[in-house]
C-alpha cells in the first residue's frame, strides 16, 4: 500500500481555478465514492478549503493510482487533465507524508502557523471515515498528522504570535488591559476589518460590543452578528464614555476623532483608562489623541511592526516545527514499513520452503529406499541450507524496517525473488523518484 497526494493551493493556482475544484461538505460523499472507485485506489480523503484542494489516496499501484486521481480531478472540474496539470502538485510516499504533516502543522499555509487548517484536516478525515472511504493506512496517516499538528503547536507555540492586523490589535489590547473578560468595545466603522477584529475580541472574552457607523443599517447588521448594539454616529462620544477599547476603521478621507472630544470623554471617565486602535488608512484618530492622559493609542504602523516581529518569530519556531515533523515522519515510516516487511518475509519463507519440499521429494524419489533416519538427516540438511541462506536477508530487512526506506527494500526483495505479496506494487520509475527524494 502506497500513499500519494495530488492537489493545488494558493501558490500554484489562481482562485478561478481553485473554485472549480472546491468540494462542499454536501458534495463529499459522491466525490469520495467516485475517487474510491478508481483502479488501485484502496482508500482516500479529500481536503478542500478556500486556499487548497488535495486528494490523499492509499493505492496498490502508484502510477495507475496517480492516473486515476488525475482523471477524477479532471472530471470534477469538467476540464481535460492537460488543462489543469500545470496547477497541480504531486507527492508520493515519503514526500506525501511530509506534506500532510506540514499542512496540519500550519507550515504550508498562507499565514505561517495558522490554526484553522488543523481543524480542516480533522474534518476531512472524519468525513472520509464516516463514508467508508478510509482504511488502516489512511486512518493511521491522518490520525498521526493530527497528532503532529497538535504537538507542533503545543511544543513551539508557533500560533501564539499574531500575524494579522486584526488579531495583533486584540493582542495589544490584552497586553494593555489584561483580561478582556467583561470588557466593552466600541467599533467605529462596519467594514471587513472591523468584523474580523470584533470576532477576535469576542473570542477573547469581550462581552459588550457597540458599533457606530455613518450608515446606521450597516452598524446594526454588524452589531446583530455578535449580539451587540448599534449606536448612531452623531452620538459616538457619548457612548465612548463606557468603552474600554475603541477600534476605528472607517473609509473616511480624514480624521473623525479629535483631541477635544476625547479630552472631554476622559474627564468624565475620571481616570478610567481607554485603549484606542486606529486601523484605518488614512487615519481616523488624530495622533495627538495619544498624548491625552489615560489614553493609549496605536495606529496601523504600530500594528504592522508587531506583525512583522511576530512573523519573524514564527519563522524561527518553524525550524523547530520541522524537526518535530521529521521525527514523526520517521515514526510513521517505521510503522508503514512493517506493513511491507512482515508479509515479504512470510512470502520469502513460504516460497523457500515450497521449493525445499518439492526438491527434497524429488531427490528422495530418485534414491534407493532410505531409512527414516536417513530421511530426517537429508531433510535437516535441506532446511539448514535454506535457513542459512535466508538468515542474513531477513535480519537485514528487519533492520531496514526501522527506516523510512524499509518498504523500498521490501519491494526490491519482492522483485528479486518474484514474490507474490497481495496489495503491494511500486513501479520502478516511482521507486527511483522516491529513493532520490528520500536522499
Amino acid at each position: 500500500m502506497y500513499i500519494l497526494v495530488v492537489g493545488l493551493n494558493h501558490r500554484t493556482a489562481p482562485v478561478e481555478i481553485r473554485e472549480t475544484l472546491a468540494f462542499s461538505r454536501k458534495e463529499m460523499p459522491e466525490a469520495l465514492s467516485t475517487l474510491r472507485g478508481k483502479p488501485h485506489v484502496q482508500a482516500c480523503a479529500i481536503l478542500s478549503t478556500c486556499n487548497r484542494t488535495e486528494v490523499y489516496a492509499a493505492v496498490t499501484d502508484v502510477e495507475v493510482g496517480l492516473a486515476g486521481v488525475h482523471e477524477f480531478l479532471g472530471q470534477s472540474c469538467q476540464k481535460p487533465v492537460a488543462e489543469i496539470r500545470d496547477y497541480l502538485y504531486t507527492h508520493t510516499l515519503y514526500d506525501a507524508v511530509r506534506h500532510l504533516f506540514r499542512v496540519a502543522s500550519g507550515l504550508d499555509s498562507m499565514i505561517l502557523g495558522e490554526t484553522q487548517i488543523l481543524g480542516q484536516v480533522r474534518e476531512a478525515y472524519q468525513i472520509a471515515s464516516e463514508h467508508g472511504a478510509t482504511n488502516g493506512v489512511i486512518n493511521t496517516f491522518f490520525q498521526q498528522a493530527i497528532t503532529v499538528g497538535k504537538r507542533v503547536r503545543t511544543e513551539t507555540r508557533i500560533d501564539q504570535n499574531p500575524v494579522s492586523i486584526s488579531y495583533a490589535a486584540v493582542e495589544l489590547a490584552k497586553h494593555a488591559l489584561g483580561d478582556l473578560a467583561g470588557r466593552t468595545v466600541l467599533i467605529v466603522g462596519a467594514g471587513k476589518m472591523s468584523e474580523l477584529t470584533v470576532k477576535h475580541l469576542v473570542a477573547n472574552g469581550v462581552t459588550t460590543v457597540l458599533v457606530s457607523n455613518r450608515s446606521y443599517d450597516r452598524a446594526e447588521a454588524l452589531a446583530q452578528e455578535f449580539g451587540g448594539r448599534a449606536v448612531r454616529f452623531d452620538r459616538l462620544f457619548e457612548h465612548m464614555l463606557n468603552a474600554d477599547i475603541v477600534i476605528s476603521c472607517t473609509s473616511a478621507p480624514r480624521c473623525v476623532i479629535f483631541p477635544p472630544e476625547v479630552e472631554a470623554v476622559m474627564v468624565q471617565r475620571q481616570g478610567n483608562p481607554m485603549f484606542m486602535i486606529d486601523i484605518a488608512v488614512p487615519r481616523d484618530i488624530d495622533p495627538q489623541v495619544g498624548a491625552i492622559g489615560g489614553v493609549t493609542l496605536y495606529d496601523i504602523d504600530d500594528l504592522q511592526q508587531v506583525v512583522d516581529q511576530n512573523l519573524a518569530e514564527r519563522k524561527k519556531l518553524a525550524v523547530e516545527a520541522e524537526r518535530i515533523i521529521q521525527e514523526e515522519i520517521d515514526n510513521f515510516f517505521k510503522w508503514l514499513s512493517s506493513l511491507f516487511v512482515v508479509p515479504t518475509i512470510v512470502a520469502l519463507k513460504e516460497k523457500a520452503n515450497a521449493i525445499k519440499e518439492m526438491e527434497l521429494e524429488r531427490a528422495l524419489n530418485r534414491l534407493a529406499p532410505v531409512t527414516e533416519r536417513e530421511k530426517k538427516i537429508i531433510g535437516s540438511l535441506a532446511s539448514s541450507i535454506v535457513n542459512q541462506l535466508l538468515h542474513d536477508p531477513i535480519i537485514n530487512l528487519k533492520e531496514y524496517a526501522s527506516t523510512h526506506q524499509g518498504h523500498l527494500y521490501a519491494e526490491i526483495l519482492q522483485n528479486l525473488f518474484n514474490l507474490e505479496v497481495e496489495g503491494q506494487r511500486l513501479t520502478r520509475k516511482s521507486f527511483i523518484n522516491q529513493e532520490s527524494a528520500a536522499d
